[in-house]
């Protein structure tokens, strides 16, 4: 098969595998146009609404033309547990996941939360966990259905929505997850996460390890080609793990040709894999194909 994006593929396999600030304005750069363009077609139904106290406790809804209780995709953004935001004036990341899925027949919901220094483990999941409450109190007036909500975490996001089912593992709340270049606790801390995790002595005791092996929750884990190593070594440990303990591995995707930004920020765009597996994941779910 020809390659369809060549010019993207080349771009990205040249940033290398370290990621970095660098690394995460040139693809942004990448894909700002074909993200700018759903902007003002896909608006936000709703911006801001609390589902907790603190300002950071907030989420924004998209939805588009439907009938009927629709399934609620819910994007937790990534950040390196210190930065963030569900919407920007400076760019139209990530509030396209959102827009993604209003386009596609589903309510998207974009969420912030806490962020560390000010908040450490395990703010992040008990947000998640918050976020999740909400929707389920309150998105049945914009078109949703409670009882689909599909979460979905990117790089930090993905540690939250893990952390998420080992705090509320028993009612997760969720009929799936899809974890994308997330830590699991399969490598050592790293000393850039300690500012959320704390010391290195603590981290055994917080990882989301075991919850997301054990886990009933329907998975879909994914990865990058030219994510770092590290995150590579997780989604791998975190498949043969799954495999080992349910007999079974759980649905995959490796993002060929994309890094660790790229991944999350082209879903909308012209490459359609990851989204496409997304969506066949989610109706599959839905229709109980998979468990």
């Amino acid at each position: 098969m020809a390659d369809q994006y060549p010019a993207q593929r080349h771009a990205i396999a040249a940033m290398g595998h370290v990621s970095g600030p660098e690394m995460l304005a040139a693809v942004q750069a990448l894909y700002r146009s074909e993200q700018a363009r759903w902007v003002g077609a896909v608006p936000p139904v709703a911006v801001d609404l609390p589902y907790g106290d603190d300002g950071r406790q907030r989420l924004d809804l998209y939805a588009g033309a439907g009938d009927g209780a629709r399934p609620v995709i819910l994007w937790v953004h990534g950040g390196g547990f210190v930065r963030g935001e569900k919407a920007s004036f400076d760019h139209p990341y990530n509030a396209h996941v959102g827009r993604w899925a209003a386009r596609h027949g589903m309510i998207g919901a974009v969420m912030n939360y806490r962020l560390a220094p000010d908040h450490g483990w395990p703010a992040g999941g008990e947000d998640v966990g918050a976020a999740i409450d909400w929707l389920r109190d309150h998105v049945v007036p914009f078109g949703g259905d409670p009882e689909r909500i599909v979460v979905t975490g990117t790089s930090a996001g993905a540690v939250h929505v893990a952390t998420h089912l080992r705090l509320r593992g028993a009612e997760p709340g969720i009929r799936a997850a899809i974890l994308l270049s997330g830590l699991y606790g399969f490598t050592p801390l790293d000393d850039r996460d300690r500012v959320y995790y704390g010391a290195p002595s603590d981290y055994p005791a917080r990882w989301p390890r075991e919850a997301v092996v054990e886990t009933g929750v329907p998975l879909l884990l994914a990865w990058a080609e030219h994510d770092p190593a590290r995150f590579q070594i997780e989604t791998t440990a975190l498949l043969s793990a799954r495999l080992a303990r349910h007999g079974r591995a759980p649905r995959v995707f490796c993002g060929t040709g994309h890094n660790h930004f790229s991944l999350a920020a082209h879903i909308g765009g012209s490459d359609t894999r990851l989204s496409d597996e997304i969506r066949a994941f989610v109706d599959d779910i839905l229709r109980g194909d998979q468990s």
